[in-house]
């Protein structure tokens, strides 16, 4: 619908998000949907760059309010790799390219952050820039789910056949290309952390009161 309404309206550029593993038999239908998302932009003739992006650093806030009581817990395996990226980087990227519409048209642009983890250095980054102890804990997707409050959302507990995929090295290794896009250094994890820290640390006063 939106590449005919595009193609109606004559737009000048499609900046398409996708996943980094899209592909025809990607095992999550959620992957396989943003390749044919490519695809349909492709046919419709519309101009467009498609941005092809690892997992953002927002997992981290899934999982905020338990990094607050001490427990990372993650349904991933502990050694599989990815760079995780600032939804910010992502966006500027965006402006970036639809500033400059006629240079990235047909492109198709693999973007990550600016260091690759695998899941257990993740949380011990996390844990350094907290000041505390946390160790990785991997569990199932049904109790991730619950965990974060959502028991019931069915296309993510789908979606969650991307742990194979990363287990196959499908996320892993890291690119320049957002940083070359935006002419400027990339968050960090550190950097996210300390944004969004009231998110990842109890206030004081409030975890003394419920101490008493």
């Amino acid at each position: 619908m939106f590449a005919q309404a595009a193609r109606e309206q004559d737009l000048e550029l499609i900046v398409n998000m996708s996943h980094i593993q899209s592909r025809p038999d990607a095992r999550s239908k959620a992957t396989q949907n943003h390749w044919l998302a490519e695809q349909v932009f492709d046919w419709s003739s519309v101009p467009t760059t498609n941005l092809r992006i690892t997992f953002f650093m927002q997992w981290l806030l899934y999982i905020s309010g338990l990094i607050r009581y001490g427990r990372y817990a993650m349904p991933f395996n502990a050694d599989s790799r990815f760079a995780p990226i600032a939804g910010s980087d992502i966006a500027l990227t965006a402006a970036k390219i639809f500033a400059e519409p006629a240079r990235h048209s047909g492109q198709t642009y693999t973007l990550t952050g600016p260091v690759e983890y695998s899941h257990e250095e993740l949380a011990a980054e996390v844990s350094r820039v907290l000041d505390t102890d946390l160790q990785f804990e991997q569990v199932t997707v049904t109790t991730f789910l619950e965990l974060i409050g959502q028991p019931d959302d069915t296309a993510k507990l789908k979606h969650f056949e991307v742990t194979i995929d990363q287990q196959e090295g499908r996320l892993a290794g890291t690119t320049d290309t957002a940083r070359r896009i935006i002419v400027q250094p990339l968050v960090t994890v550190e950097q996210f952390i300390n944004e969004h820290r009231p998110l990842f640390e109890l206030d004081y006063a409030k975890a003394v009161g419920e101490a008493r």
